[in-house]
């Protein structure tokens, strides 16, 4: 089996690109940041502080996540695609994210998930520290207002309520915490290939990292 492992910083187009990706090569896609995101949701929903983390890893146990071929997020069977989108969840999930316990709890379902078959991953720390020994690594950036732009646009599409201002102060509070955590803070794997998507349409930057992929991989990118 192949793992294509994608990292880089919040709205940088990594989850869009990987789907796509994923969906040419034929590959199954596992956005680990909407398993986050389902964490948070949780824990808002029960009224536990995102901060305090060992009040949610307690939370754990009673958090089953599922995410569907069509692209739908079901948190303990309940359809929450829109709901971790939201503003409240979007603005503690760097918290939950940061917490060693949730996160050993999410790693372990993320490979399991690649025992049977070829995965194409996204997140902060999957070549680093999902998937080490990834065979395809791939770090995306781009520049954060060109990211605020994007995730400012998605949001309205989504008809979530929001202003450019607050995606882009939100994003570099996310970077921040994001690549100074405690615990598997994202970073780029020495091995990792970075790919600047600033100024790339999506169908670009699948292109690229189609073309990176299939040097990489050679004649067996299909086993």
């Amino acid at each position: 089996m192949v793992v294509v492992a994608i990292d880089g910083p919040s709205a940088a187009g990594k989850s869009t690109v990987a789907k796509g990706v994923a969906k040419r090569i034929g590959y199954v896609y596992v956005d680990t940041g909407a398993m986050y995101r389902c964490v948070t949701l949780f824990a808002l929903e029960n009224n536990v502080d995102c901060r305090k983390d060992e009040e949610v890893v307690k939370l754990l146990p009673n958090i089953q996540i599922e995410l569907c071929v069509d692209g739908r997020v079901l948190l303990n069977g309940k359809d929450v695609t829109l709901d971790i989108r939201k503003q409240e969840v979007v603005a503690n999930v760097s918290f939950v994210a940061a917490n060693k316990g949730v996160r050993l709890f999410l790693v372990d379902l993320q490979r399991k998930m690649a025992d049977d078959k070829s995965i194409v991953m996204d997140g902060r720390d999957i070549g680093t520290y999902v998937f080490p020994n990834a065979d395809v690594k791939i770090f995306q950036v781009a520049d954060v207002k060109e990211r605020a732009k994007r995730r400012y646009k998605e949001n309205l599409l989504k008809g979530i309520e929001c202003t450019l201002e607050f995606v882009e102060q939100d994003l570099q509070r996310r970077d921040y915490i994001d690549s100074h955590r405690e615990f598997a803070p994202l970073t780029k794997a020495d091995d990792a290939i970075e790919v600047d998507t600033s100024f790339m349409t999506i169908e670009e930057s699948i292109e690229e990292i189609i073309r990176i992929i299939k040097n990489k991989l050679g004649d067996n990118k299909d086993e």
